[in-house]
This record gives structure tokens, C-alpha cells and sequence, in this order.
């Protein structure tokens, strides 16, 4: 049986039969991609600290320690550059202002930001930024435009839109599993990557969509649960997506087993590798999304780490279709 029309025209364009938004892909820890922030005549290395926690409107959190010589700008008088660099990195020492002209490497993604909000603990300083336009290099710009207006324009999703999270998803984005028990027999867990560990601090981020029919749940319990799962239990991870928004079913009816979190009793599948406990301090609209902001005391280890499933954009999949992607894709 031939090709359809749109699968014909993705082809012909992609090489792939399936055009989507994302590609899954097992990494550890160790990214070679990096992200480096530009501001008033100084380039940082972020890498580690920079997180994509909102779609509409974007916003970029970036982590700075106590004592960082990186300021937010009320004022608006400084301007904010994103890149995000494939593999070659820029001669800049990590957490240190360097002037711009030392930027080199291979830049894919270009986000223009203005300062939004901080938030500010003994620790270090949050702040965040919304983007206000990208550049992207994955691929020629008329190849991506015809993409979008085949595959990925609807309703709320801008070329914009489009190249700012392909952009950020650059920088693969690591899905975890989170767990929520609200009374005794009511307990949610679903993936979510739009979140962040700053393990230095013992803070963790999750930009939460206000859709989620458990997020009032989450704000008035204060206490949530993130854990770590193999990229090998992708199709289980993805199954638990329904659970943002549907009642949960009994524990169980579930596909595996559980075990329950240490200090609250909250349940994850049997196949976690490790899980904090957090309780949620702080949270800030951010418009579609809500941001929790909380701290963990403890990293319950419960097997040694293997790979662990990220998201990348489908564009910079089909950059690296010449067999340079560092990371094995899960089926």
C-alpha cells in the first residue's frame, strides 16, 4: 500500500513517514549539548541550570547560586540572549561572566529573553525570563516553515511557538515520574519534563499546566513526589499520561506493582530507581502553567542508575539524521 498524501509530503520533506513533535532518547547525566546565556557584554555556561517551565507564554527559569554575578534587570535596560549549542562549546569557564566575543560552536537555537520574576531563597536566585522571539538553525528556513504549515500549525501554536520549544528541546529534557496522593484513595502518577532538580540547592521546579484536574490538589497538600525511571519503561511512563487529567485507576488495576515513598506514603511503580519527597513552598503563575516551587531533604536511592528517557524536538532529530545523535532512541 502506497504513502498517503501526508505522509508522502512528510517524506519528502523529512525522510520520516511519521512527522511528530518530540523523539524520546535514553542519556544519563551527561549531556554534550550546552546552553549559554549572554547578557551585557558577559556569556555564562547555564547549561545545567536552565530549564523550560511554561509554553504559553515561554518561560525560561535559570538557576544562579548565592553569590553569582548575574543579575535579574527590572529595569529592562539589559538584553537577554539564549543559545543553545549542539556539541562544539564555547570557550567560557561554567558560572562565569566571559566576554561575548569568545562565543564559537555550532548555535542551533537563538532565544531573545526579557526578564519576568525571580525568586529568591538563602540558596541561590531563580529567575525567570519569557521569550520574546527565536532564530533556529536545525534546518533551512523555508524546509521549516513548510513543516509547520503541514504538520504543526493549530490552533494556539505560532511558527513562534514552533521554534522556541524546538529551540529548547535542543537540550534534552528529561521525563519524570510524579506521584500525588490526595485522601486515602486517590493516588495520581504521570510523567511530566517540564521540571527541574537543582541539586546544589536541594530545590525542585515543576511547571505544572493549570488544565491538570490535580493541581488545586497538589497547592492545598503542599507535597509532592518526583522520581527517576529507566528509559526502558517508556511505554508504562507514557500509559501514566492519562492521569493528568482522569480519575486514577485503583492501584490495583495498575500494569505493575508499587511500593510506597518512605516519609508520606506516597506510591510509584515498583520500577522507580529513586524518588524525593518534596513540599512545595512557593508557587507563580506563569500563564498556562503554574510554578512549584519546592525542597527535598533526602534522595531515596533505590537501584543504580541507568539511562533515563528525554525529550528532544523532532527538528533536531532530523538534524542529527546522519548518525551523529549521542543517544540511543526508545521505541
Amino acid at each position: 500500500m502506497g504513502l498517503g498524501l501526508g505522509a508522502f509530503y512528510g517524506n519528502l520533506l523529512t525522510g520520516e513517514r511519521v512527522i511528530r513533535d518530540f523523539v524520546t532518547v535514553g542519556a544519563d547525566d551527561r549531556l554534550r549539548e550546552r546552553v549559554y546565556l549572554a547578557a551585557d557584554g558577559r556569556v555564562w555556561d547555564v547549561s545545567g541550570n536552565q530549564w523550560l517551565l511554561g509554553l504559553d507564554p515561554r518561560v525560561i527559569g535559570i538557576w544562579v547560586e548565592k553569590n553569582g554575578d548575574l543579575a535579574e534587570d527590572p529595569g529592562g535596560r539589559i538584553s537577554y540572549t539564549l543559545y543553545v549549542h549542539e556539541d562544539v562549546p564555547m570557550r567560557v569557564a561554567t558560572g562565569a561572566g566571559k566576554p561575548a566575543g569568545d562565543v564559537s560552536g555550532k548555535v542551533l537555537g537563538e532565544m531573545t529573553l526579557e526578564y519576568s520574576d525571580r525568586i529568591a531563597d538563602d540558596n541561590g536566585i531563580l529567575l525567570l525570563f519569557r521569550v520574546k522571539s527565536t532564530l533556529i538553525h536545525h534546518m533551512g528556513s523555508l524546509r521549516a516553515r513548510l513543516l509547520y504549515r503541514k504538520f504543526y500549525r493549530k490552533p494556539g501554536v505560532t511558527f513562534e511557538r514552533l521554534k522556541a520549544v524546538a529551540a529548547a528541546y535542543t537540550y534534552p529534557r528529561r521525563v519524570r515520574v510524579i506521584s500525588f496522593c490526595f485522601g486515602s484513595d486517590h493516588h495520581y502518577i504521570f510523567p511530566m519534563d517540564l521540571l527541574a532538580d537543582i541539586r546544589s540547592a536541594g530545590r525542585y521546579l515543576l511547571g505544572m499546566r493549570h488544565s491538570n484536574q490535580v493541581l488545586k490538589q497538589i497547592m492545598e497538600v503542599r507535597k509532592i513526589v518526583v522520581a527517576e525511571a529507566p528509559a526502558g519503561y517508556k511505554q508504562q511512563i507514557y500509559k501514566l499520561g492519562r492521569n493528568h487529567s482522569a480519575s486514577p485507576p485503583p492501584l490495583d488495576q495498575l500494569p505493575f506493582g508499587v511500593i510506597k515513598t518512605r516519609e508520606w506514603g506516597f506510591c510509584l511503580p515498583d520500577w522507580v530507581e529513586s524518588y524525593k519527597e518534596i513540599r512545595i513552598g512557593k508557587t507563580t503563575d506563569l500563564g498556562s502553567h503554574m510554578l512549584l516551587y519546592g525542597e527535598w531533604s533526602e534522595d531515596v536511592i533505590l537501584r543504580p542508575p541507568t539511562p533515563r528517557l528525554h525529550h528532544i524536538h523532532f527538528l533536531y532529530y532530523l538534524h542529527q539524521k546522519d548518525g551523529r545523535l549521542p543517544y540511543p532512541t526508545i521505541p
